[in-house]
């Protein structure tokens, strides 16, 4: 009988135990679930943004409002037809829904972010300036002034 190491003394390594793994994977399905913003609206209108020479990034999403503006996708041209509308939400709307929607979008934010909030205008590029230009008057009429226009870095044309 040998003190160290004998032949008769072979330990086998235990097998790995897998109980805890569910945990850990409902654990991180559960994070990613929480953590993830869905998108909330549909897209009912067709936008082919313009391009920009210069383009700013949005700092913080949660604080802004999207006015999309196009004409409406093919599911929905049979009854609204091919002409620019305005999407609010999951909704199309005239220029005098938008105090309705930009008071909601503001009683929707906490008092401190109400001031931050910023209208994000989603425009097609071959929309007519008119209809731009009655959102951008009944935004004025509602305070709402910081607004943001939605386009794509484009290439420079010095």
């Amino acid at each position: 009988m040998s003190k160290f190491g004998g032949s008769n003394n072979k330990k086998e390594v235990p097998a790995m135990t897998s109980s805890s793994l569910s945990d850990i994977v409902f654990m991180l399905l559960f994070f990613f679930m929480v953590t993830t913003q869905m998108r909330e609206d549909e897209q009912k209108v067709i936008i082919k943004t313009p391009e920009a020479s210069e383009v700013v990034k949005l700092e913080r999403k949660d604080l802004a409002a999207y006015i999309n503006i196009g004409s409406p996708t093919l599911q929905y041209q049979a009854q609204w037809g091919t002409d620019a509308r305005i999407q609010l939400n999951d909704s199309f709307k005239t220029t005098q829904d938008i105090r309705d929607f930009i008071a909601a979008e503001r009683e929707s934010k906490s008092e401190a972010d109400r001031a931050l909030m910023t209208i994000n205008i989603k425009a097609d590029q071959d929309v007519r300036m008119g209809i731009i230009t009655e959102v951008k008057q009944e935004l004025r009429r509602c305070s709402a002034l910081k607004i943001m226009y939605n386009a794509r870095k484009g290439g420079s044309n010095n």
